[in-house]
This record gives structure tokens, C-alpha cells and sequence, in this order.
């Protein structure tokens, strides 16, 4: 049924079709359902749309971007927990806004996207072109381009019903998988117009390689095979797609099943286009891994101008300051805490005596005691957390009490209300909650929960009064039940079959374990090329060979200058989410290892693009003066050294990072300049950069042209003294 709507719902009837369409306004459709189980428990109580972001319920972001974007009319589709969804928005601000409406369609029966698409059609409410996103979608893009060309496309051609969102974003060449924990994607596009050709996400290819069909080849010109984007889940639709998903009933998942079907039916002809986007931000959270890697973006400031002190609809603004530190007015924090960079703490929250956070969120009205030792963790609302605790990469739910001296170890989730006891660890990657396990699992194309005759309330649940639920939702009462969280404790901790352990560890909050790593590496490495079935050649990951390309020399040097950035940019990505989650050398050496084999670099590229990174870090650091940002050098260079020692095993790549602080200081960081003798004095003193390489790198400029000559000018001081020095030892 259509709920409570904000605003003007419609226009009056036009007076010719061009007229109407001219005048009718932009929609959108918003899936307030996941159809999803990846977020459980936590969803079995409430839904994934109203779960807090950083400082605000996801849908709020959704929202808030659709009406930047020029969005005049929104539906929400809910199902599951649809009455929370409902008064959430009734008692927003969302209702009533001028020329923004807000209108719910509430199902209890759709159990798939495809189902709720299929009764949003019945209804009648979509007139024209519209725009499909998930409630959990985060974007600051404009529509304005994407929707100028799928309308001039419609008008050559009326088989264009899709125009997809997508963005550059490599797999990890390791886990395959991308930085928001979702597999590898594998696209082909025709280059010239931008329609998709093919689409298989890697982790429905059980084969380990692709089948391309040879009619890809014969039909068009050219096509490009990529496996280096994101599929940000943002759609531009005509009404056809509607239209289809009725004609169609075993269109179930928008991807798997519609956007597969339509690729492979040569009869009707529809075709489904994509539109990059660079600049602009745009990601939606499939599993708890993307939720971090959101927050941490949002924290970071990639979405502005949806971040934590920029007040939008359903935040609560927080105050920004140095090493990206967010702290609402109104909190009690004891002078001997300490809270590190890129942390948010919530209104109403008290912190104890000598307690440390980092990397963290802390919500509204939180309790946080002494001693208490918190590191890359998400905390909801109203949580107590006694002495002596230590939480590491976790999440823990609104209501939540961990007892004095209770630990949780990495990837741990704690749901609504649950009560560690005194002194007990959570297991890794556990998760812990007031309904026991349910018996039998519903697969992800099920709903989280949506009523008492959805299963999972068939499994005995635990004694406490659950203020999310509705009163017929809640769990039933066992007094007599024993729990599994020790002294004091209330919940039950949710058994990982040996299937599913590395489905948690992919995609928690957690980094990833080294030996999880190393594991993968090796099963890798035992991978052997395939041919696919059509006899033609594709290796294990699904990449294209150079040969297969081309042979053309100056393509071929066009390609390497292109790997050669896009590897530089992926080893600070790598070095980001180091220094943002804490991560060890050795986890790092072995992700840049694994993009040095991937990219066919040398030890000298590595050395060069770790050193940017580390510079660029320093640089990023607040500062006011040349002299403090000298003592951001030094600080970060003494955490840093062991790192860039380890790809510096000889003089070239020594005279190398020397090559590469002269291009920053040209180019991409010249507020170093001045600065260049001094630093590479303190990398000489830190043994970095040895006697050698410095005395090497200046005698390669003396026939250089003046302009290349301008650092070993301002160093002619120091070099001489080194001559000199070495001279003394020489003689000696």
C-alpha cells in the first residue's frame, strides 16, 4: 500500500505527451529493503537503512544526495521492519519539504528486489525516467550529465532503459576483492558508446575463468574487458524497466537475473549503458567491510558535503579539528584521555581517566570508563563500557554493556542490548546476540525479518525488554536460559560454519589477517592458465594478456606509463588504509609485493611510490609554518622507516626516492622546496638515504640541463661536506 508522503505528490494531466513528460518530475525509487542476510543479527532487530553511519541513519544520506541532486519526488519501498522505516521518516524532517516529496510503498509479501519493483509498477507512480538506489547507497555526484546522456540516448534509440553508475576501483590483487569487500567485477563495454557488453561478478564464477561469447568480437568494432570498476548501484531507468521486471517473474536480483537477462536476450534487443564517474563519490554498503570503509571515507571528508560538521537532514553536527577529530559540544572527556585521528565522538558521551580512542566512532550518550582501550571500532548509541576494556575493529550496537575488564577481539559484532560479562574475551570475528542462532538459514535472497512467520522466531530467544522491536516482534522470555558471554552476561554468541569463516574475515571490520594473506598468495600461485570454452585464452583472473592487445610498441609504452600510475596510486591507497587502521609493516609489505607482481614493477618503483605516500602523509598533516611541517616529516618518517628501509636494499633505489622527492617538490608538493636540503639531510642522519646514493645522484646532474639542476644547487653545502667527510675517510 502507498503510505505517508511529503509535498506535492503529482501534476495535473498535461495537455499532449510532450507536454507531460517535459513537466513531470525527476523520481526515484529507493529500496529501503537489502534482501540481504550479510548484516545479521543486527538486522533481525532493526533495519539496515535506519543502522547509524557515522552520525546519521543511512537513508538520511540517500535522501539527503537525492534532493541535492535535483530529485523532486521519492518512493521507499519497505518490507521488512517497514513500520520502523515509516515513523522513522514521519518523525523526520523529510515529510513536508518544498519541492522534495517523500512517499512509502509498504509490502509484507516482496521477498526480492525484483518483487517490490514488480508491486511499485502496479501502483502507477513512476511517469517517466527514474533514478533506482538501495537505502544504503552514500553519493555527492550530480545527475545532471549521467541524465542528459541516457535521455539523448532514449531518443535515438528506445531499447536504452539503463544507464549504470560506475567508478575505477582495482581489486585487491590478492583477495580479489574490492576496498569495500565486495568481488571482483568484470565488465565488458563498448569504448565508443559506453554500452555494456557483459557483466560477471567474480563470485558467481565458480569456474575461476570467463567464457566470452565470440559474437562479443564478430558484432562489434572493439570492446574493452575491465575488471578495474565499481558498480556503484545508482541506475537511471525508463519506465520500461518496470515494465519488464512484470513480463518477467524469475527477474529476482537486479544484477544477477535482470541486468544478466537483458545482456543475453538477443529478441527484444534492449540494451543497458554505463556512465563513469571520476571526481565525485559514490558506494553503497553490501557487508560490514563497505560499512567501515564508508565511514572512514565520510570521517575523511570524500563525501562532502555529507560529512559529520556539515548539518543535513537526521545528523547531528559535530565539530571538526585537527588530524580529522570530530567532538560534539556536549561531552564529558577526562584530561588524561587521549582521542586520536579521524575519530568522532557523539553528544552526551563521557570519557574516563587515562582511556584512549582511535580511529573510532563513538555515538550519542555513550559511558566510557577508565583504562578502556579503543581502536577502529564503531560504537552505537547509549553504550556503557566499564574499566579496563579493549575493543579492537568491532562494532557494538545500541544498549550495549560490556562489563569491567571485557575484550573484544577483532570482528567482533555486538547487536542491541547485549551484555558482556567481567573479564570475558569475544572471540574474533564472533558475533553475539539476544536471539539465539536461528535453526534454519534463510538464504540472501530473503528478507532480514520481516514478521513473526519469517523462521526466525521459531528459535528461543532471551529474557529483556527490546525497545526497537514492536511488541509482537519481540523475542520470548526464558528466564531460565543460560548464556554464553560469561560473569554477568546476556547473549548468545552465533556459530560460524567452517563454509562461512572466510566470508568473515573478507568482509568485517577488521583488516584482513596476514596469514589469511599469505594463504592466499600461496593458493595462487598454484593457479595454472585456462582456456575458456570457446578455445580462447584467458588466464585465472580473467585479465587480458598484452599480446592479446597489441603489439604496437608506442601503445605498448602508453600502457606501461598508464601501469605505472595507476600502481603508485594503488600503493597509497595501500599505505591510506594502513596508516587509517593501524595495520603492521609486514601486512603492507605484502600487499605491495602482491601490486609490484600484479603491475610487473621493479623493487625501485616500489621505493619511489611508498616514499610519495609517506611524504604526502606528512604533508596532508596539519600545519602552519615550513618548521612544523619539517617536525610532520620527521614524526612520520621515524614511524615509517622500517617500511621504506625494507624497499631500499641498494643505492638505486636510494637515488630513486631522491628522483621522486624532486618530482614532488616540482610538481605535486612544492611547499616542500624549501624544505629539500633539510629533509634529505634527516634521511642521510636517519640512514635512509646512504652517503652513496646522495654523492651518485648529484654527479648524474652535472650534465643536466640548470632547470634539472635546481635541488643539487640548494644542496651544494651538504654534498660538499659529504665529499669531504668521505675524503677524511678515505685518508684515514
Amino acid at each position: 500500500m502507498v503510505g505517508k508522503k511529503g509535498g506535492s505528490k503529482g501534476m495535473g494531466a498535461a495537455e499532449d505527451a510532450e507536454e507531460e513528460l517535459a513537466r513531470t518530475p525527476l523520481q526515484a525509487i529507493i529500496l529501503a529493503d537489502s534482501f540481504t542476510t550479510k548484516f545479521r543479527p543486527i538486522t533481525l532487530e532493526r533495519p539496515k537503512v535506519l543502522l547509524p553511519l557515522v552520525n546519521a541513519p543511512m537513508i538520511d544520506y540517500t535522501l539527503a544526495w537525492l534532493e541535492s541532486a535535483g530529485v523532486e519526488e521519492v518512493f521507499v519501498f519497505c518490507c521488512a521492519h517497514s513500520k520502523q522505516v515509516i515513523d522513522y521518516l514521519d518523525k523526520s524532517n523529510w515529510f513536508g519539504q518544498p519541492n522534495f516529496s517523500v512517499t512509502t510503498i509498504e509490502s509484507h509479501n516482496a521477498i526480492s528486489a525484483g518483487d517490490a519493483l514488480r508491486l511499485i509498477y502496479e501502483q502507477h507512480v513512476i511517469r517517466g525516467d527514474f533514478i533506482l538506489v538501495s537505502g544504503d547507497t552514500v553519493s555527492n555526484m550530480s545527475l545532471s550529465q549521467a541524465l542528459k546522456e541516457h535521455k539523448e540516448r532514449r531518443r535515438k534509440d528506445s531499447n536504452a532503459v539503463m544507464t549504470m553508475v560506475i567508478k575505477q576501483s582495482k581489486a585487491s590483487p590478492v583477495t580479489r576483492q574490492s576496498r569495500l569487500g565486495t568481488e571482483e567485477l568484470f565488465m565488458v563495454i563498448d569504448p565508443e558508446t559506453k554500452q555494456l557488453l557483459y557483466y560477471e561478478d567474480r563470485g558467481d564464477n565458480l569456474k575461476g575463468y570467463l567464457s566470452l561469447d565470440k559474437a562479443l568480437l564478430t558484432d562489434n568494432t572493439s570492446i574493452s574487458l575491465q575488471n578495474d570498476k565499481q558498480d556503484c548501484y545508482i541506475d537511471i531507468c525508463s519506465p520500461e524497466v518496470l515494465s519488464l521486471f512484470t513480463d518477467n517473474f524469475d527477474y529476482q536480483h537486479l544484477r544477477r537475473d535482470f541486468v544478466k537477462g537483458l545482456l543475453v536476450d538477443d529478441i527484444m534487443g534492449y540494451k543497458i549503458y554505463t556512465h563513469e564517474i571520476h571526481s565525485s563519490y559514490a558506494a553503497r554498503i553490501d557487508n560490514y567491510r563497505s560499512y567501515h570503509t564508508i565511514s572512514k571515507d565520510i570521517i575523511q571528508r570524500w563525501t562532502y558535503p555529507l560529512v559529520p560538521d556539515v548539518q543535513f537532514f537526521g545528523n547531528s553536527a559535530t565539530k571538526l579539528e585537527r588530524q580529522g577529530m570530530y567532538r560534539a559540544p556536549e561531552i564529558k572527556q577526562s584530561r588524561s584521555s587521549k582521542i586520536g585521528p579521524f575519530t568522532v565522538i557523539g553528544s552526551g558521551t563521557s570519557i574516563g581517566n587515562n582511556t584512549e580512542i582511535s580511529n573510532s566512532v563513538v555515538g550519542e550518550g555513550c559511558s566510557i570508563g577508565s583504562n578502556v582501550t579503543i581502536e577502529g571500532c564503531y560504537i552505537w548509541h547509549n553504550v556503557t563500557i566499564e574499566d579496563g576494556c579493549k575493543l579492537k575493529h568491532s562494532i557494538v550496537c545500541d544498549g550495549v554493556t560490556m562489563k569491567s575488564g571485557a575484550a573484544l577481539e577483532p570482528g567482533v559484532v555486538l547487536s542491541f542490548k547485549v551484555v558482556i560479562g567481567r573479564n570475558f574475551l569475544v572471540p574474533a570475528y564472533s558475533k553475539v546476540s539476544l536471539h539465539q542462532q536461528p535453526i534454519r538459514q534463510d538464504s540472501d535472497e530473503e528478507l532480514e525479518y520481516a514478521d513473526n512467520s519469517s523462521g526466525i522466531t521459531e528459535s528461543p530467544s532471551v529474557s529483556g525488554t527490546l525497545d526497537l522491536l514492536n511488541e509482537e516482534e519481540r523475542p520470548e522470555l526464558h528466564d531460565s536460559q543460560e548464556y554464553e558471554v560469561g560473569d554477568g552476561g546476556v547473549g548468545f554468541i552465533w556459530l560460524v560454519s567452517e563454509a562461512g569463516q572466510e566470508e568473515e574475515w573478507r568482509h568485517s571490520v577488521a583488516p584482513i589477517p596476514v596469514d589469511k594473506l599469505v594463504a592466499i598468495m600461496q593458493i595462487s600461485n598454484d593457479e595454472v592458465d585456462l582456456p575458456n570454452e570457446d578455445g580462447a585464452f584467458l588466464p585465472p583472473s580473467g585479465e587480458l594478456g598484452p599480446d592479446s592487445i597489441t603489439n604496437d610498441s608506442n601503445e605498448d609504452a602508453e600502457d606501461i606509463r598508464d601501469d605505472s600510475v595507476i600502481f603508485e596510486r594503488e600503493v597509497e591507497a595501500t599505505f591510506q588504509r594502513a596508516v587509517e587502521e593501524d595495520v603492521t609493516d609486514d601486512h603492507v609489505i605484502l600487499e605491495v609485493n602482491s601490486l609490484r607482481l600484479s603491475y610487473n614493477m621493479a623493487s625501485a618503483d616500489c621505493a619511489g611510490a611508498l616514499f610519495y605516500s609517506v611524504m604526502k602523509l606528512a604533508l596532508d598533516a596539519p600545519h602552519d609554518s615550513p618548521n612544523e611541517l619539517y617536525k610532520n616529516v620527521v614524526s612520520t618518517v621515524r614511524k615509517w622507516k622500517k617500511l621504506l628501509k625494507y624497499y631500499l636494499p641498494s643505492i638505486d633505489e636510494e637515488i630513486e626516492v631522491i628522483l621522486k622527492f624532486e618530482e614532488m617538490c616540482l610538481e605535486s608538493a612544492r611547499e616542500y622546496s624549501p624544505l629539500f636540503v633539510q629533509i634529505l639531510h634527516h634521511l642521510y642522519d636517519q640512514d635512509i638515504i646512504q652517503e652513496e646514493a646522495i654523492l651518485d645522484w648529484a654527479s648524474e646532474k652535472e650534465g643536466a640541463e640548470e632547470s634539472d639542476k635546481v635541488f643539487v644547487k640548494q644542496s651544494e653545502k651538504f654534498i660538499q661536506w659529504l665529499k669531504e667527510a668521505s675524503e677524511e675517510e678515505d685518508e684515514d
